[in-house]
């Protein structure tokens, strides 16, 4: 139980540091914003509105966002570049990164755990399973950059649409 508790106090550190340095820089992002080129566009009735609704609502979105891959940070960034503020930012950075931090530690530990035994005593199942896994990995970043990518046919009509417009 003391590696666990070490590992989501470490993890919770990490997750509050890295998040909250996320908010920072979307808070200088959106300041800058504020007065560069897109003045305009920030202080327009629509994006007033949607800065409201974020400031106001945002928190639980924010919390909630810790138990997803690769949307906290857009999230994070979002509120502090929409100037949510601290007193309702923080207290779902804490819920949050809290939950992340346990998820992660007793999940995560729970897998070295596994891996480390399976090597200990089965190094051609615990070689087997990391192979298994890379691979799996690999078939769907592959996957998704095909699904992405426009077949030459998609990219021939484009260009006639193009020529034909011209």
């Amino acid at each position: 139980m003391n590696r666990i508790a070490l590992a989501a106090g470490a993890l919770y550190v990490i997750v509050l540091l890295r998040a909250g340095g996320t908010f920072a820089v979307g808070w200088l992002a959106g300041a800058g914003a504020r007065r560069g080129r897109f003045a305009g566009l920030t202080s327009s009735a629509k994006f007033r509105r949607a800065e409201r609704a974020i400031q106001r609502w945002g928190a639980p979105v924010v919390a909630v966002s810790f138990l997803t891959v690769g949307f906290q940070t857009a999230v994070n960034f979002l509120a502090g570049s929409m100037r949510m503020p601290l007193p309702r930012y923080l207290p779902a950075l804490f819920v949050g990164g809290a939950a992340w931090a346990l998820i992660y530690a007793t999940a995560g530990l729970g897998v070295l755990e596994v891996l480390g035994r399976l090597f200990a005593e089965r190094t051609v199942f615990g070689v087997s399973a990391v192979a298994v896994l890379l691979l799996a990995v690999c078939g769907v970043v592959v996957y998704r950059r095909r699904k992405a990518a426009p077949s030459s046919a998609d990219t021939a009509d484009t260009a006639d649409t193009a020529a034909d417009a011209a």
